[in-house]
């Protein structure tokens, strides 16, 4: 299952699920606006400003730029013959641990624990230095195997204690959709960056809101479009730019699989914000942006919801739709939580096409693409060498403290993805097209460092 699983283990589910009630004490009873003036908040502050000064300071240290990792490079002879053998170019050397970003791992469901734990081993530039989960006995097992001191566990309301850790830099939030708000708020009021699963919301008010918090505190705020990071979709970025397929004129997308348990949090409206969509039809409207380096200006919908299905009373199980784009190119999506798992893709262009199958995945990526060669029809499957998706996008948030850029997703590529789910679902409840306006600034920042990684 490809779907970004994100603390729905019983204890952090339920801490989830109960993010307001009263009677739930590890986690708060209201969201904290970094702007309210609530009196605990002034207090926490007061408290914590050394801390905060202590981190700032901390962090300060890798302004100067990337951590000079040129002394530890290994470079071998080649035993290949370089005239026949695609050459093979050393890894960069990793940054010692002491040099590297502290991030703080929040909720610790299935996403953390099988896939962002396991891929800090590999980052040449991140650690992790703190957790935070409901659950305490989950939380002190994988502490106890990542390294991280018990001190540096957090419980949900310790939450803004993260502010007097110097050893965090960075907070990555791999919660529930719906809390996503508030932790980012609350975390860059802690005067920490954010890293924050995608989707970024579940509201177009809320992407701003975040946005807007982390400018205030003068935080980075990058969000966890791992696709983009990935080597077999940046080099499908590469061809396009090189306009090897020409002009392109169509993007075909699909992502399916089947969804079960009616009890978890991404079948719940108000925890997810919607079905399929938002959580693995995202990868598609995703994908026809920042491949085809435009934004549309128009989309039509359908939405497929069965309400006499347990796993469907509240969110929708399908959805289909069609965007179009000021060049002529369009894009046909579509996503599925009642279909056998199938994950593909496949760009177009005048002069050739590039599929990648599967897509979106989190391993086993492949690339496929066709063109003409000597008037003749080719068909080219390159092998790129696997790499985690997960360890390389916290290397670029890692990189981009280090060096004070703009994360490559910053807020606002998160704002525009919501902003068109929004209207998704308008074309879908009114059964007519949407129009939609463009951003007015850029979404994305520059393009990942591709030599560090």
């Amino acid at each position: 299952m490809m779907t970004d699983q994100r603390a729905d283990t019983p204890a952090d589910n339920h801490a989830a699920h109960n993010a307001n009630s009263p009677s739930n004490p590890s986690t708060p009873t209201q969201p904290h606006d970094a702007a309210s003036p609530h009196p605990a908040r002034r207090s926490f502050l007061h408290a914590a400003g050394a801390g905060i000064a202590a981190s700032l300071a901390s962090g300060a240290a890798f302004a100067a730029g990337t951590p000079s990792t040129h002394a530890n490079q290994v470079t071998l002879p080649a035993i290949a013959d370089p005239k026949t053998d695609a050459p093979v170019a050393p890894p960069d050397a990793n940054a010692a641990p002491d040099q590297r970003i502290g991030f703080a791992v929040v909720g610790l469901g299935h996403l953390a624990v099988n896939e962002i734990l396991p891929a800090i081993g590999q980052c040449k530039y991140a650690k992790v230095t703190a957790l935070v989960s409901g659950d305490p006995i989950k939380a002190q097992k994988l502490a106890t195997q990542y390294g991280v001191k018990t001190s540096a566990i957090y419980d949900y309301s310790r939450y803004d204690e993260l502010a007097n850790n110097p050893e965090v830099h960075v907070i990555y939030i791999v919660l529930p959709n719906a809390m996503h708000k508030e932790y980012v708020l609350r975390g860059a009021q802690a005067g920490k960056h954010i890293l924050c699963e995608k989707p970024m919301a579940t509201s177009v008010a809320d992407c701003e809101a975040m946005i807007d918090a982390c400018r205030r505190a003068q935080r980075k705020l990058m969000i966890g479009y791992r696709s983009q990071y990935e080597p077999v979709d940046r080099e499908i970025v590469k061809r396009v730019r090189a306009k090897q397929l020409g002009q392109l004129t169509e993007f075909v997308a699909c992502n399916a699989q089947t969804t079960g348990d009616p009890s978890q949090w991404r079948l719940n409206l108000k925890m997810a914000g919607g079905g399929a969509l938002p959580d693995i039809g995202l990868y598609c409207l995703n994908a026809s942006r920042f491949l085809s380096d435009e934004e549309p200006y128009e989309v039509t919908a359908t939405i497929t919801q069965n309400r006499s299905d347990p796993r469907y009373r509240e969110v929708e199980s399908a959805v289909h739709f069609i965007l179009k784009f000021p060049s002529g190119f369009t894009a046909t999506c579509m996503a599925n939580y009642s279909s056998h798992e199938s994950r593909f893709y496949r760009l177009m262009g005048t002069t050739g096409w590039i599929e990648e199958s599967p897509a979106f995945a989190y391993e086993g990526l492949m690339m496929r693409y066709g063109t003409v060669i000597d008037k003749q029809d080719v068909i080219i499957q390159p092998t790129l060498p696997p790499v985690n998706q997960f360890a390389r996008e916290m290397d670029h948030m890692a990189l981009c403290v280090m060096q004070d850029r703009t994360p490559h997703t910053p807020g606002e590529e998160g704002l525009q993805d919501q902003k068109i789910m929004e209207a998704i679902y308008l074309s879908a409840r009114t059964g007519k097209a949407v129009s939609l306006s463009p951003p007015a600034s850029p979404t994305r920042g520059p393009d990942p460092e591709e030599e560090h990684f």
